[in-house]
């Protein structure tokens, strides 16, 4: 162990040390203009328009949540525009067999991955139903716990090494989620096992109205990753291009053994924390509104893409009326969907129930059958 001799405590020094940079990576800047062409993945012309697609999809997923939300034909919703290229960007990387554990914001990464939309809406609802999984759907609900699901892929992470698999688990968290304790044992346990994960951080601001510089004194959160011993890095959340990039590289680094990532997105919500109340016009300002609306990421690669020839009105018009009726159907099956019976959540509480909810299911079973 070296030691130091005859040297003065600069906590100043330290600070400068721990506050290192964490340069933001960057493909598309606002204006759709590449800024790192080094940097830009090597995705087709067909992968791109399916990239823009899924974007353009989750705005209009997002648009009619809310509407349906307003109505009272669905449950909990926690708004996503605004974070299309931080879900949607960071998907694209995944491969069909790796692992998804998302929080209650990440409803359109799961779809993606194979989530019939009719189950997504179905959980919105607190329907059981919205749990049945497909078998080929490797994928956790959504987590309402804040954070829990960095504790619970530390877990996968390490089950799919153990297993020699060439697969990792994504899990995702806001700002908020990395003020958790649960949070750095995750991280910090995956790094310790070198587990195959790759942990996000959707920085969008506001941990409901708390702002970020509030909840902790790290000037960035990819630091954080500094202290359980794994790479950290910040990327520009509002470029789908530039966190396909980082993601498909980080995902590539922890299956050749080397352990987690834990990537930190710059990205924003539009909308409320969720539809249960929040009004972020009571926390910020609508200056601050207007300058990350200018960041939009449809906007940017849109813009890319039309400079392509890849891209028009006509595309993401017809994608728009694709979504409308992908929607209209999903919630028809929803609605179809049996009610939900007192009798059959007590018949879910225990394996083999005791007499004492044996007589309650008889109680409720004969009031249902009136």
């Amino acid at each position: 162990m070296a030691t130091k001799k005859n040297s003065a405590v600069d906590f100043e020094a330290f600070l400068e040390n721990i506050h290192a940079d964490f340069p933001t990576y960057q493909v598309l800047d606002e204006d759709g203009n590449v800024t790192n062409p080094d940097l830009m993945p090597d995705l087709s012309d067909e992968e791109l328009v399916e990239l823009m697609s899924n974007m353009v999809w989750a705005r209009v997923l997002d648009q009619r949540s809310t509407a349906l939300n307003r109505q009272g034909r669905l449950g909990f919703y926690a708004p996503t525009a605004g974070q299309e290229a931080s879900q949607l960007g960071s998907q694209f990387a995944m491969d069909k067999e790796d692992y998804l554990l998302p929080g209650y914001r990440d409803v359109p990464q799961l779809i993606k991955q194979g989530l019939p939309l009719k189950e997504a809406f179905l959980w919105s609802r607190g329907h059981v139903a919205g749990n049945y999984y497909p078998d080929t759907l490797n994928a956790l609900p959504p987590q309402i716990i804040i954070g829990a699901q960095y504790v619970q892929a530390a877990g996968v992470s390490l089950g799919l090494k153990k297993r020699g698999k060439d697969n990792v688990v994504f899990t995702y968290t806001g700002d908020g989620g990395s003020s958790q304790g649960d949070f750095y044992e995750g991280i910090n346990f995956a790094g310790a096992y070198k587990g195959n994960a790759v942990f996000f951080i959707q920085n969008n601001g506001f941990a409901i109205s708390t702002p970020r510089e509030k909840q902790t004194a790290a000037t960035t959160l990819a630091q954080k990753a500094v202290a359980a011993g794994i790479p950290g890095i910040q990327v520009d959340g509002m470029d789908a291009l530039a966190v396909y990039a980082i993601t498909k590289k980080a995902r590539e680094w922890s299956i050749a053994g080397n352990g987690p990532v834990l990537i930190e997105t710059l990205t924003y919500r539009y909308g409320p924390h969720t539809l249960s109340g929040d009004d972020p016009t009571r926390y910020r300002s609508k200056e601050e509104d207007t300058i990350w609306e200018k960041r939009d990421p449809l906007k940017r690669l849109r813009i890319y893409l039309t400079n392509k020839g890849l891209w028009s009105e006509e595309k993401e018009e017809a994608v728009i009326e694709a979504t409308k009726e992908e929607i209209k159907t999903a919630i028809k099956e929803a609605d179809a969907a049996p009610k939900q019976k007192v009798s059959d959540f007590l018949k879910n509480m225990f394996e083999v129930s005791p007499q004492s909810i044996k007589e309650q299911i008889e109680i409720y079973e004969a009031k249902e059958s009136k």
